[in-house]
């Protein structure tokens, strides 16, 4: 259940976080440059500090569930699947036979049959 619940959370975060990227521009555009003309509370510089902080805290936010992910992963499953894997594999295996090499006795009856 856990594990839904922070897969859900990887999604949002996911969709945040390409949202806060598309928002900036990398020439001082974006977001920022459409403040430039009015006086806002927090004005064309604050507004890319924002962004730069939500970008970091989301990437962090995101890396932080990706653990908890790791960990919540229901093991039971796994475990079941895994072991049937093993017992096809097992069941299907055979050994390989060896290949026939010619024996010294092998050798000389051919050559006395020459």
């Amino acid at each position: 259940m856990l594990y839904y619940f922070v897969s859900i959370a990887i999604l949002i975060v996911c969709v945040l976080l390409i949202l806060i990227v598309l928002v900036q521009n990398s020439k001082g555009g974006g977001l920022a440059s459409n403040f430039s003309s009015s006086n806002q509370i927090m004005g064309v510089r604050k507004t890319t500090d924002f962004l730069e902080k939500a970008t970091w805290t989301l990437a962090g936010g995101l890396l932080f569930l990706c653990l908890v992910a790791a960990v919540t992963i229901p093991r039971e499953e796994i475990r079941e699947d895994r072991s049937q894997i093993e017992q096809q594999l097992n069941e299907t295996e055979t050994t390989p036979e060896m290949p026939a090499f010619p024996t010294d006795a092998a050798a000389t009856e051919q050559d006395t049959a020459k």
